[in-house]
């Protein structure tokens, strides 16, 4: 053990000042790099390496065992609960991406569309506007290739050269949607749609039993026509013409009552809550707001805001307190505590707590995006109800206590997916918006045991640097502190060997 008494005699104090910065440097990058995948991701980097590659090689999952076979089955169940669950859903109140989202990236040079949402728009688009018959009308196969089409410029070039043929309603659309800089402009194209949409409508409706292409034909024409009365009406409310769209709407949902899919309702419940037409909100949510039938934010707040309207103008937090809660103030709040549960993320837009964006084109169910695209249609709704906002800020909150675990076990509804978070990040411009989390994420162990140890060593180093003898006899010290044991062992192996035998050991 002298070699190893003569080597700790020959470090310097430099050597320790080198040794505790450089440890304090590679610490502070690791713990640089685990706070951006944090928070980027949402997980600990090394604890996901950890979990999906060291794991198995250290034996962590056995699958002859019965036990893990069934765990393993409930986990894909989960996670197949969870994929249903975050199944990304097209925004019924989306704007127009000429007339309002271009114009607000010229006004702030900001792009409020992700890749992601242009590209489930896309998709969307050649779902609904396009067959496998559109090769026999020229037009249509133009505007086939047109929907594929990544280049704004060359999408509308093609539009218009669809056009030139002939009277192509997904032209119209196209054309109001992307090069219409005005919502009058693309109103008097989606009226032009109209009339080539329901010419092609009629002739299908003909043929439709003829065979699966004429089949195919009349399924498109259908959802081109039923996409242009809407996008009318949603231009009516947009000018100011309320009453119109409200008619519109209903007329369309009483010709195509099947097409659910496009969530029609939502955009009447938002022109009726304009029209302060409460009776007709709540029939309309009577219909919607079943059980067997798919929830939003949508349906939860607005059915919170019409029992919040019963009881907000008088309520106090004051004197519930004292008196405690009436029926009516009881239905109120449970009703705001439903709505919390669907989606936590609302109550701080509509608190203007967070500030708001332009909603997307998709939007995910109990996620972040739904809850922007609520609160950017519906906080002026909640405004006009007198008291209605007081309600919501003083009960909230109150829904955390009734779901401790909101990822294990809900009250109301299915346990909160874990997938919101990933799905909401590719949706949303996390440039310039810092998307809502749900429930909070606690630093990972890594990331504190990183800044702990970066913090430790930086002392070390800045201590060995200003008083580099002193803290070179501590380090000496800790040193032989340290090998005492290996000493003491090595001793007593010598005094037990034949100093031979060690001689020779100790040579090889």
């Amino acid at each position: 053990m002298c070699f190893l008494s003569m080597f700790l005699n020959t470090l310097t104090p430099k050597f320790y000042v080198a040794l505790t910065g450089t440890s304090s440097l590679i610490s502070g990058l690791i713990l640089i790099f685990e706070w951006w995948y944090f928070r980027k991701y949402g997980t600990s980097f090394i604890e996901q390496v950890s979990v999906s590659h060291l794991r198995p090689l250290l034996g962590g999952v056995d699958n002859s065992s019965p036990t893990n076979s069934n765990s393993s089955n409930s986990d894909a169940d989960s996670n197949r609960q969870s994929v249903s669950e975050c199944k990304v859903w097209r925004n019924p109140l989306n704007l127009f991406r000429g007339a309002e989202y271009n114009r607000y990236t010229w006004v702030t040079g900001r792009e409020p569309l992700t890749y992601y949402d242009m590209n489930l728009s896309a998709q969307d688009h050649q779902t609904f506007f396009t067959c496998d018959s559109d090769h026999l009308r020229p037009a249509d196969a133009i505007m086939q290739k047109a929907w594929r089409e990544r280049n704004p410029q060359a999408r509308i070039s093609a539009a218009h050269e669809a056009l030139e043929l002939e009277d192509c309603a997904t032209a119209y659309i196209l054309l109001a949607e992307e090069e219409a800089t005005t919502i009058v402009e693309a109103e008097k194209l989606f009226k032009q749609a109209v009339k080539a949409g329901e010419g092609c409508y009629r002739r299908s409706q003909q043929l439709q039993h003829h065979g699966a292409q004429y089949e195919a034909q009349h399924r498109r024409d259908t959802n081109v026509l039923v996409y242009i009365k809407r996008r009318l009406a949603m231009c009516s409310r947009k000018l100011g013409r309320t009453r119109e769209a409200v008619k519109m709407m209903r007329d369309l949902m009483k010709e195509f009552p099947l097409l659910s899919m496009f969530n029609i309702h939502e955009n009447l419940l938002e022109s009726l809550l304009e029209l302060q037409n409460y009776a007709d909100v709540q029939a309309v949510l009577a219909k919607y707001d079943d059980i067997s039938l798919p929830k939003s934010a949508t349906i939860c707040y607005t059915a919170a805001l019409l029992k919040a309207r019963a009881v907000s103008d008088k309520f106090s937090p004051e004197a519930a307190s004292r008196r405690g809660l009436s029926t009516a103030e009881m239905n109120a709040v449970e009703a705001i505590h439903r709505a919390v549960e669907f989606n936590p993320h609302v109550p701080k837009y509509l608190l203007e707590m967070k500030s708001l964006i332009l909603p997307p084109e998709h939007i995910l169910k109990r996620g972040d995006s739904e809850a922007i695209a609520y609160a950017f249609f519906h906080l002026q709704h909640w405004k006009r109800v007198e008291g209605a906002l007081n309600l919501l800020h003083c009960t909230w909150e109150g829904t955390f206590r009734m779901i401790p675990y909101p990822l294990e076990k809900g009250h109301l509804f299915y346990p909160y997916p874990i997938c919101t978070e990933t799905a909401d990040r590719e949706l949303l411009p996390t440039v310039f918006h810092e998307v809502s989390v749900y429930p909070k994420k606690e630093l990972p162990f890594f990331i504190l045991f990183t800044a702990g140890l970066c913090s430790f060593t930086a002392m070390l180093a800045l201590l060995t640097h200003q008083f580099p003898e002193l803290m070179g006899v501590f380090a000496k010290a800790f040193l032989s502190t340290l090998f005492a044991p290996l000493n003491f062992i090595m001793e007593k192996v010598e005094s037990i060997l034949p100093s031979s035998l060690w001689h020779q050991l100790t040579r090889i």
